[in-house]
């Protein structure tokens, strides 16, 4: 039964591996988690309803992109997305610190205000600021709500890794202020630092000397190796807070999913699955498919026989073929659907796989398969 505080609760480890659930007043989500990415109130190409048939718990909005299009007047009369949208279950938002660096070349920061963007849209001014992105995530009556950070990109320049730390810091406080102290909602901070472990420890004490509900690792999966970015897991997950949800930011494939779990993350999040299948990419128990691949073509067998959901198990490799190479948006809507299905089906074998102490395993058969 739905709660009507936010909690995390530890249920057992394999190791570092953990098995946990995050209680919400609009249900709950088993970790580890994939949230399918909605970033403007839409996982791209599939209905509300078949998201949900695909077990998932949780899903992705995005404040920066929600606040421009369809704005917050309107999200304010339907009493936030999930009513727009028709999806009942919980939502987590990104506070637009991602599009801070990867829409750089439309917004310059200000420490002291936050970031002041040129909409990419129409050049409209726009200031985010740690306090107004909080408001939107409350207009979107968002379940989970990060703060405002800087997200630097891919560096080994420790002082521009500092300066992050510091403003995003500074920012945590300020998102703390204005979240205030609604318990049916939880605040995640956002862990910075690069690649640097004295820099990541730095960064995760300040901010568990605010004291979150949940902490997140930003600033990874932007183009640095898996390898590196497994590291600094390795180095820095132990300072996270045990009793509190880890959550590591747009990540990613299934082998940077495992390889985050063998380090104590809980949630993820990443548009691969969609993105993938809108270039006729799938994801399976044997490994990644290119359906647009000429082998393909007399391909009688389905991706997944047990695949029910829209009757997916009926579609085989060859007709999807067929329609990726006749242009067909159904070969989107399929392949991702599959995806998002597949994902899920994915994280339940983690959670059985820790539930029953033998994960490394599961870790050691599939770790390479994906990458």
């Amino acid at each position: 039964m739905p709660r009507k505080e936010f909690s995390f609760e530890l249920i057992a480890q394999d190791d570092k591996a953990r098995l946990g659930k995050i209680h919400t007043p609009r249900g709950t989500i088993d970790t580890p988690a994939f949230m399918p990415v909605g970033t403007q109130g839409t996982v791209k190409g599939i209905f509300t309803d078949d998201i949900l048939k695909t077990q998932t718990q949780i899903i992705l909005g995005n404040t920066y992109h929600l606040l421009l299009r369809p704005g917050v007047k309107i999200l304010e009369k339907f009493n936030g997305l999930h009513s727009f949208m028709n999806w009942n279950k919980p939502i987590l938002t990104d506070s637009g610190g991602y599009q801070i660096m990867s829409l750089s070349k439309f917004n310059k920061i200000d420490p002291k205000i936050g970031a002041i963007f040129s909409s990419h849209l129409d050049g409209k001014k726009i200031i985010l600021s740690p306090e107004k992105s909080i408001q939107v995530q409350k207009s979107i009556n968002s379940d989970i709500i990060m703060v405002l950070d800087e997200c630097p990109k891919l560096t080994k320049d420790k002082k521009i890794l500092s300066k992050a730390i510091n403003v995003s810091t500074n920012w945590a406080k300020r998102s703390k202020i204005e979240f205030g102290n609604d318990k049916s909602k939880a605040l995640f901070g956002i862990a910075q630092g690069g690649l640097f472990k004295d820099l990541r420890v730095e960064s995760i004490q300040k901010l568990v000397e605010i004291n979150f509900a949940g902490y997140a690792m930003g600033g990874l999966a932007v183009g640095e190796k898996q390898s590196d970015m497994f590291q600094i897991l390795n180095e820095s997950t132990s300072f996270l807070p045990k009793e509190k949800p880890r959550y590591l930011m747009g990540v990613g494939t299934p082998s940077d999913i495992l390889g985050a779990v063998k380090e104590g993350i809980d949630m993820f999040d990443c548009v691969m699955p969609t993105r993938s299948g809108r270039t006729g990419l799938a994801f399976t128990w044997e490994g990644k498919l290119n359906l647009k691949n000429s082998k393909f073509k007399n391909d009688k067998m389905p991706l997944d026989e047990n695949c029910e959901i829209k009757d997916l198990n009926k579609y085989s490799k060859s007709y999807l073929n067929h329609l990726i190479k006749s242009n067909e948006m159904m070969a989107s809507m399929l392949i991702s659907l599959h995806n998002i299905y597949f994902y899920q089906q994915f994280m339940r074998e983690i959670q059985k796989n820790i539930k029953n102490g033998t994960f490394h395993s599961f870790y050691k058969k599939y770790i390479n398969l994906y990458h």
